[in-house]
C-alpha cells in the first residue's frame, strides 16, 4: 500500500463535526485524511459575494425565477439567496426519493453547512439527556450532562461563543465572550415576561460570534464580528465559527492533514477476519474513478442522512444490511426539530431608540415546558426553545402613496415589533426512517436514499401549545396586531435532522456506545447528527462538536492501548 492511500484516521465530511474531528486527530499526531464530496472552498479566497453591495448583485439579491424553477427544493432553505446559493447544492446534484415529504437541505463543499449554519450554541440541560426515558417517550442517552460538560467548555473556548451567564437549569452556562446587547423590544419583552410569570426567561442568545476575540481566536487568524449579518456569504473576518476559518486551517498547520474534495464516499470497507473497518471506498466526483483509502479508525461526519446512507451501503457477508446493523435499526429513529410555528406583534413607543449595526444574534426564550417533569397542563411530551427578534419597520404611514412626501416618509423609522419562532423537540420513532432504494441509483452508481419521516399527534399538540403561549406572552408584552401561524412545512426544512445511528447502552436497541463507537465495529465512530438519541429542544450543532471532541480523545487513547 502506498503512503498516499494509508492514514491513521479517515474523517468522512468536513462540516461542523468533521472539521472538529480533523482538528483533534491532527493535534494528537494522527495522519488524517478528510474526504469531502463537494468542491474545495478556502477561507476568504472562495467567498465571492462577501463584500458585495446589493446593487452589485445581478438581481439585487433576489432569487431569479429560473433559479427557483430549477431548484424548487433547495430554494426554500433559510438563508438561500442570490448571494449565498453557491454554498447550497442544486436540486440535481444529489437526488433522493421522498416516500413522505422531506426537504433535505445540503451544502456540498469543504466546510459543508458550517458556512451556512444558524450559529446558535446553547448547551443541552441535564434534563434533556434523561427526559425521554424518565417521561416515557424514548430511551436515555448512555451519557449525562456531566460527561459532556468539560467538552462543551473545550469547544466553546476554541470556537468563541458570545452570551451571558444566566444561571438557568434549563439552559446551562458556558465559557462566554461578551454578549450582543438586546434591542429595546427584546429587553421590554424580557422585563414584561419576568414580571408577569417569574419563571419565563428571555435571555441574550449564545452564538458562535467573536464579540471580543481571545488570544486563541487571534491565533486562528480570526477577528471581531463586524455585525454585518451577512454570515451565510462566508465571513472574511472569521467573525463567526466555520470549519473553513477555524478547525480546518488549525489542523492543516500541524502537517498531519490531507483534504480530498470531490470525493463521494461509496462505503466503508470491512474486514471480517479482523472484525474491523480497514478503510473507505471513494468515487471521484469528476472522473468517476474508484479509489480506496486505508486507516486504523474512521470517523463518520457526513451529516446525519448521508452518514446513514453510507453506512447502509457498506454491506458485506458479515453485515448484509449495512455496517454494524445487527439489530436492524440502522436508518431508524430518524428525528428532527420542529420549526413550524412562528408569530409576532407590533409595539407602541420607544421611537427614540434604535440598534447598532445588524445584530447577527437573536434572544432566546428558554424552554419552560416539561422541564424535568411533565407539566399538568401539557398534553404533549418534550419541550421547545423560542428565538425572539425585535425589529423596527421602515417608513411611516401618510395619506399619499405617491410623490415626494411619500418618498420622504419611507426614509423615516417606523414602529417597533417582536417576532418569535419555535424550535421544538420531536419524538424519535422506529417508523421514521431512511433506507436505500432497491433499484434507483445516483450518477455515481450509489443507491438513492429514501426518506420516510413525518410528524405525529404530539408534534401537532406542541405546535398548538406554542401558538397559544406565544399569543399570551406577546399580549403580556403589550403587543398589538398579534398573529401566529403554522407553516405546515415538511420535515427537513428546519435543517436539524438527527438519528438513524443512535447512541445507547444496549446493542439490541442502539448502534453506538457511550463513546460514539459502533457496537459491532469499534473502530468506526459516528459523531454527527446521526448519533443523536433524541432531539432535545436546544440547538444541536455545538453538541455534535462536543461529542466529536470527546470521541476523538477516546479513540486516540484506545489506539495507544492497542485496542483498535
Amino acid at each position: 500500500m502506498s503512503d498516499d492511500t494509508t492514514f491513521d484516521a479517515i474523517v468522512v465530511g468536513s462540516g461542523i463535526s468533521g472539521g472538529w474531528a480533523a482538528k483533534e486527530l491532527c493535534e494528537k499526531g494522527l495522519k488524517t485524511l478528510v474526504l469531502e464530496r463537494g468542491r474545495n472552498v478556502e477561507h476568504i479566497k472562495d467567498y465571492p459575494t462577501a463584500n458585495l453591495m446589493p446593487w452589485q448583485l445581478p438581481h439585487r439579491g433576489a432569487v431569479p425565477l429560473k433559479m427557483t424553477r430549477d431548484n424548487p427544493l433547495i430554494s426554500k432553505a433559510a438563508g438561500y439567496g442570490e448571494d449565498t446559493a453557491h454554498f447550497f447544492i442544486k436540486d440535481a446534484d444529489h437526488r433522493y426519493v421522498q416516500e413522505k415529504p422531506f426537504d433535505w437541505i445540503r451544502g456540498y463543499q469543504v466546510g459543508g453547512k458550517s458556512l451556512i449554519w444558524g450559529r446558535a450554541c446553547q448547551r443541552w440541560s441535564r434534563h434533556e439527556f434523561v427526559a425521554p426515558e424518565k417521561l416515557g417517550y424514548g430511551m436515555n442517552w448512555p451519557i449525562t450532562y456531566d460527561d459532556v460538560a468539560p467538552w462543551y467548555s473545550h469547544v466553546e473556548k476554541f470556537i468563541g461563543v458570545c452570551g451571558s451567564a444566566d444561571h438557568l437549569d434549563a439552559m446551562p452556562d458556558g465559557e462566554f465572550l461578551p454578549p450582543f446587547d438586546l434591542d429595546c423590544a427584546q429587553a421590554h419583552m424580557r422585563d414584561a415576561l419576568h414580571a408577569h410569570y417569574g419563571n419565563r426567561h428571555l435571555v441574550q442568545g449564545r452564538w458562535a460570534h467573536l464579540s471580543k476575540p481571545n488570544p486563541i481566536h487571534l491565533q486562528q487568524g480570526r477577528g471581531t464580528c463586524q455585525a454585518r449579518n451577512l454570515c451565510m456569504r462566508g465571513c472574511p473576518y472569521g467573525g463567526y465559527f466555520s470549519s473553513n476559518s477555524s478547525t480546518i486551517p488549525w489542523a492543516m498547520k500541524t502537517g498531519n492533514l490531507t483534504i480530498r474534495p470531490d470525493s463521494v464516499v461509496h462505503s466503508i470497507i470491512y474486514d471480517a477476519r479482523k472484525g474491523r473497518a480497514t478503510g473507505v471506498r471513494v468515487i471521484d466526483a469528476k472522473t468517476h474513478q474508484v479509489h480506496e483509502f486505508q486507516s486504523r479508525i474512521v470517523f463518520m461526519n457526513a451529516s446525519a442522512l448521508n452518514t446513514n446512507l453510507i453506512l447502509l451501503n457498506s454491506t458485506s457477508s458479515r453485515f448484509p444490511h449495512g455496517l454494524g446493523n445487527d439489530n436492524g435499526l440502522l436508518g431508524r429513529y430518524v428525528c428532527h426539530q420542529s420549526y413550524r410555528a412562528a408569530g409576532g406583534g407590533t409595539l407602541d413607543g420607544m421611537t427614540d431608540q434604535y440598534v447598532y449595526g445588524r445584530n447577527p444574534t437573536e434572544a432566546i426564550l428558554v424552554n419552560f415546558r416539561n422541564v424535568g417533569k411533565q407539566d399538568a397542563d401539557a398534553d404533549f411530551v418534550g419541550g421547545y426553545t423560542s428565538f425572539v427578534d425585535g425589529y423596527r419597520t421602515r417608513g411611516v404611514a401618510i395619506d399619499d402613496d405617491v410623490g415626494p412626501d411619500y418618498k420622504d416618509a419611507q426614509t423615516r423609522p417606523g414602529t417597533w415589533g417582536i417576532w418569535m419562532y419555535m424550535q421544538g423537540e420531536t419524538i424519535p420513532k422506529e417508523a421514521n426512517h431512511v433506507r436505500l432504494h432497491e433499484t434507483r441509483k445516483d450518477q455515481w452508481g450509489i443507491p438513492l436514499l429514501v426518506t420516510s419521516v413525518g410528524y405525529d399527534d404530539n408534534d401537532e399538540k406542541m405546535i398548538a401549545d406554542w401558538r397559544k403561549q406565544a399569543e399570551e406572552m406577546l399580549a403580556v408584552a403589550g403587543c398589538k396586531n398579534i398573529e401566529t401561524h403554522d407553516t405546515k412545512w415538511a420535515p427537513g426544512l428546519d435543517i436539524h435532522e438527527m438519528g438513524g445511528c443512535r447512541m445507547g447502552r444496549d446493542p439490541k436497541t442502539s448502534m453506538l456506545n457511550a463513546w460514539n463507537q459502533m457496537h459491532a465495529v469499534p473502530n468506526v465512530f459516528v459523531t454527527d447528527g446521526a448519533c443523536m438519541t433524541s432531539t432535545g429542544n436546544q440547538s444541536p450543532s455545538i453538541l455534535y462538536m462536543t461529542l466529536t471532541a470527546r470521541a476523538t480523545n477516546h479513540a486516540v487513547d484506545e489506539l495507544k492501548r492497542q485496542n483498535l
